[in-house]
């Protein structure tokens, strides 16, 4: 971000900066975001990369799974934080069942950057997903891939969440994977739930930026859920750390407020805003002029505004 302070000179980055970021040695911070809010808070800290991650139905919506999200949904959220950021490379997650031809990719897609205003899009899969990435990338449309454990394949992974590629079948097809989503012309990879040695392994044999979520230290960069990251969820994995507790500080809030609402503590002065008296004896007939004329009006016959 410019140091100048002018708001003006702050720009988006693009993935030509993502990419010059990653050749200049850069680690490269992702966390995922799903509001306008919270978009600000962390485009301010100078994240470079937010994803508006599907993972917002089972950490936003309630849903049990990202199964459940749609496209539309998708968009809502997208655009709310592109709204909110002014420097950071905003990447819409293509929901299931978004991209399950080249056609219908690149119309979900195009939506993606044209009417939520993202400027890329991730999607899932490794060489099964090459075409769909190709045909992307011809449209014009940036992509993200994602390897390892990806969540909308959670079914035909087995249902349960595990680290992916600690077999020699499995490790030599994400490598196979890696390759593919490079080759088919993503500017990044996310690496998920992979062991950290063949995360480091794939890092060292792309020239794509890898991205690590529970696949160690030796990604080109790390992203994290963001309501891991701050302490909002009742279950935090393994490969997450919470820098705050704002689970706890919200419960704490909303405890006290309430406490001081059933004392007759809150609101207080500074909460409460006052009319000028004079006004208010006008308004109910008490001013030294309605006593003269034969005292004070009954306030029952004043009209209220229904009855104007």
């Amino acid at each position: 971000m410019s140091g100048s302070g002018d708001p003006a000179a702050v720009r988006r980055l693009t993935v030509s900066d993502i990419a010059r970021m990653h050749a200049d040695g850069e680690s490269l911070p992702m966390l995922t975001a799903y509001d306008h809010p919270t978009a600000q808070i962390l485009d301010e800290a100078g994240i470079p990369m937010l994803l508006v991650g599907d993972s917002l139905g089972q950490v936003l919506l309630g849903f049990d799974s990202t199964v459940r999200v749609t496209m539309d949904q998708m968009l809502h959220h997208t655009a709310a934080v592109v709204r909110g950021t002014k420097r950071a490379l905003v990447i819409g997650d293509m929901p299931f069942l978004s991209y399950s031809s080249p056609d219908e990719a690149i119309e979900n897609a195009g939506r993606f950057l044209r009417e939520a205003g993202a400027q890329a899009v991730k999607i899932e899969g490794g060489v099964r997903s090459g075409r769909i990435i190709e045909a992307l990338v011809r449209a014009g449309v940036p992509v993200m891939g994602h390897i390892g454990w990806t969540p909308q394949s959670q079914h035909g992974l087995g249902g349960k969440v595990r680290v992916q590629g600690k077999t020699r079948e499995a490790a030599r097809s994400m490598l196979a994977d890696a390759i593919a989503v490079q080759d088919a012309g993503a500017f990044s990879i996310v690496l998920e739930l992979v062991p950290e040695q063949l995360a480091a392994i794939i890092t060292s044999r792309l020239r794509i930026p890898t991205i690590g979520i529970g696949a160690g230290p030796h990604c080109s960069g790390q992203v994290q859920v963001v309501t891991d990251l701050l302490g909002l969820g009742d279950f935090s994995p393994r490969h997450a750390r919470a820098y705050a507790d704002l689970r706890g500080a919200i419960r704490k809030a909303a405890t006290e407020w309430a406490a001081d609402v059933a004392a007759r503590r809150f609101p207080g002065p500074e909460q409460t805003v006052r009319m000028d008296d004079a006004v208010l004896d006008e308004a109910l007939g008490r001013t030294p002029d309605d006593r003269a004329a034969g005292g004070a009006r009954d306030i029952a016959a004043i009209p209220l505004d229904r009855d104007l």
